[in-house]
């Protein structure tokens, strides 16, 4: 039977730390700010200065999501390869992937109350259209990203397949190419050791022409296979857009392999800016919204859901809801959990906090791993604060039938008997009563919608669900206090073969009994 333990204690209200141990139910619920950057990528705070500021804020765990790699090259083909153009930002990949996770520990050891679990934001690809003499170079898909989280040894990070991370390049057929610049070794030996004195033009001074034609060309041999260091390519070309979703999926492979989480982030955020890229004067740099990667990829943990900017996916019958219903089978760890992306890299934008968004995770251990499972599984919902720093939390969110139960996550096996019971208990933080809407969503439907003052109560008796068939619940409240959003509860298919094998009975012993009334 499974249990409903996501009942939050009454004594919430008020105090947003309680929401970090529930006793009477062994369970934890604690507050996580996922994707957060410091001063190791592109953020403006060290993680000294993020971990007291969590804590500051009540936050139970710190999940981060440093740059993993921002090297962009401009290669001219076809000699791309050590004929090229590089600009480098701060990330984990120029400062370290050892050093980092050094940084992790050594924070984490001075913070023991707060759970800092590393975690690197990479966009594995990147291409370019444009051209460099017409002025109108694009660089697509800077910020098609994803976050890789958990990983703890720095050869799993080193080897994540991603531009911009060496370890992960490749020989081929341009390998042989960037070598190219080693035949200047051969006129250049040639050179030297064939030193003729040679006389310069009617001016008169003497000048040895042919050692330093030498010396010019071994310095710019070095000059350029240092460019082309390391002679390995990546798998796809930043001049080749066709590769679509690829170069994603073979990152989402590795580092599922390798142990990590992986969450597709802010796939419906815009991104568009134009830089100045030295000899390459102004590079646009675009990135299209790309919903269509939850349903082009697969095997990924989650995503985003929850962020400061327009969402859709998350849109009753949308595109999460479709793809619950095509994975709802068997395997309920391939459901995709969402979470709540706070994308903090500093305060300088208003209203940009920690605490902003966060996502609160149910786990039975206070531990990283017990933090890694739940979200792997979806026992998590998200919360963004609204107007006035107003925020909503869940006290009950279950689903109920003939004495069992189950919360967000999990999964009830219902019987065919009796309906399916749901309730829903929202309440403000700080126990004012503010105006919100409550949506109950079975399957991608809203079966119920609920406006009013907070502390919000619903029961609901679902009569209509399909038990011959997979069904989901979640919750969507909205209102002055932000939004909150929680991922399923599953609800199995009954199995209809007891039923019929109880029918069958039934007709048999209706037969055995008209049988010995006919002989008497």
């Amino acid at each position: 039977m499974a249990i409903a333990l996501f009942a939050v204690g009454m004594g919430l209200v008020g105090d947003a730390a309680g929401l970090t141990a529930a006793p009477t139910t062994g369970q934890y619920f604690l507050r996580a700010a996922i994707h957060v950057h410091s001063t190791m990528s592109t953020g403006s705070f060290s993680l000294e200065s993020l971990a007291r500021r969590a804590e500051e804020q009540q936050l139970d765990v710190l999940i981060l999501s440093e740059n993993f790699t921002l090297r962009y090259d401009y290669g001219f083909q076809p000699l791309e390869g050590f004929l090229k153009y590089r600009v480098a930002f701060p990330s984990v990949m120029e400062y370290g992937v050892q050093r980092f996770l050094d940084e992790v520990r050594a924070v984490q050891d001075r913070h023991p109350n707060l759970i800092i679990i590393p975690g690197v934001e990479v966009a594995p690809h990147y291409y370019w259209t444009g051209s460099l003499l017409h002025g109108n170079l694009t660089m697509h898909n800077a910020q098609r990203n994803l976050l890789v989280i958990g990983l703890e040894k720095a050869e799993d990070y080193e080897h994540l397949p991603a531009r911009g991370s060496a370890y992960s390049f490749v020989w081929g057929w341009q390998s042989v190419v960037n070598g190219v610049p080693l035949l200047l070794l051969v006129p250049a030996v040639w050179l030297w050791k064939s030193q003729d004195q040679r006389y310069s033009d009617w001016k008169g001074p003497v000048f040895r022409f042919r050692p330093v034609l030498a010396v010019s060309l071994l310095i710019a041999c070095v000059v350029l296979m240092a460019n082309a260091w390391p002679m390995r390519m990546p798998v796809y070309s930043s001049h080749d857009g066709t590769g679509g979703y690829r170069p994603y999926q073979a990152l989402i492979d590795r580092a599922v392999e390798r142990g990590a989480l992986v969450f597709w982030s802010m796939t419906e955020a815009r991104d568009f800016s134009q830089h100045s890229f030295g000899p390459l004067g102004t590079v646009t740099v675009k990135t299209e919204p790309h919903p269509d990667a939850l349903v082009l990829t697969q095997d990924y943990t989650g995503f985003g859901g929850l962020y400061q900017d327009a969402r859709r996916v998350i849109a009753p019958g949308g595109v999460w809801d479709q793809l619950l219903k095509s994975r709802m089978v068997h395997e309920q760890d391939m459901f995709p959990t969402l979470i709540g992306e706070v994308a903090f890299h500093g305060t300088t934008d208003p209203g940009k906090d920690l605490d902003r968004v966060y996502t609160v995770i149910q786990t039975s251990e206070r531990t990283s791993a017990g933090i890694l499972a739940s979200l792997k599984t979806g026992r998590a919902y998200a919360v963004v604060r609204g107007d006035q720093n107003i925020l909503l939390q869940l006290d009950e969110f279950r689903v109920l039938n003939n004495g069992q139960s189950a919360g967000i996550g999990e999964t009830l096996h219902a019987s065919t008997s009796g309906g399916i019971i749901v309730r829903v208990g929202v309440s403000a933080v700080d126990g004012k009563p503010y105006t919100a809407k409550l949506r109950i969503i079975r399957s991608g439907h809203i079966i119920r919608e609920v406006e009013g003052q907070t502390p919000l109560q619903v029961e609901l008796v679902d009569h209509e669900a399909q038990r011959e068939e997979w069904v989901n619940y979640r919750v969507e409240v909205v209102g002055r206090g932000g939004e909150l959003l929680t991922n399923p509860i599953y609800v199995s298919p009954t199995d209809s073969s007891d039923t019929n094998k109880s029918q069958r009975l039934a007709v048999r012993l209706g037969v055995v009994a008209q049988s010995r009334i006919a002989r008497s």
